[in-house]
C-alpha cells in the first residue's frame, strides 16, 4: 500500500521512451552549437507543425527549420529573462512555410521550458499546444 494520495504509479512513460518512440526528437547538438547550455527536446506536435519537412525538392529543409525555431526560442528567453521571469513555459511565435506550394509564411505559437528529464536533469522541451 502507498501513502500518496495517488497511489502508486503503474508505469511512467520516460523521455527516452519518448525520444526512442519518435513522440519526441532531440535536437541538442544543433542547440549547442547556437549556444543552449542544456538538451533541447521537441515534443511531436511542434515538430511535425514546426520542423518536419519531408518535400526535398524545396528550398526548406529541417535544419534550417529548427535552427528557425531555436532562434525565436532563444529571443523569447532572453526576453522573459529580462521581465524577470525565471522559470514556467515561455511561449514564442515562429512563422513557417506550410507546404512547398504555399508562399505566404503562417505563424505557430510554441513553448519552451527548462524542467527535469528522467534523472532529474533540465532539458529544454518545446511543444506545440497539441502536445499538451
Amino acid at each position: 500500500m502507498s501513502d500518496t494520495i495517488f497511489g502508486e504509479v503503474i508505469h511512467a512513460y520516460t523521455r527516452a521512451e519518448a525520444l526512442a518512440d519518435g513522440f519526441m526528437h532531440d535536437i541538442t547538438e544543433l542547440a549547442s552549437e547556437y549556444g543552449f547550455r542544456y538538451p533541447v527536446h521537441v515534443a511531436q506536435y511542434a515538430w511535425a507543425d514546426a520542423i518536419a519537412w519531408p518535400h526535398t525538392a524545396s528550398c526548406q529543409d529541417e535544419t534550417g527549420r529548427a535552427w528557425d525555431v531555436l532562434t525565436m526560442a532563444r529571443f523569447a528567453l532572453r526576453a522573459a529573462i529580462s521581465r524577470g521571469k525565471t522559470s514556467g513555459p515561455v511561449r514564442f511565435t515562429v512563422v513557417r512555410i506550410t507546404a512547398p506550394d504555399r508562399h505566404e509564411p503562417e505563424p505557430i505559437t510554441l513553448e519552451i521550458e527548462l524542467g527535469p528529464g528522467d534523472e532529474g536533469e533540465p532539458v529544454f522541451t518545446i511543444t506545440a499546444p497539441q502536445d499538451q
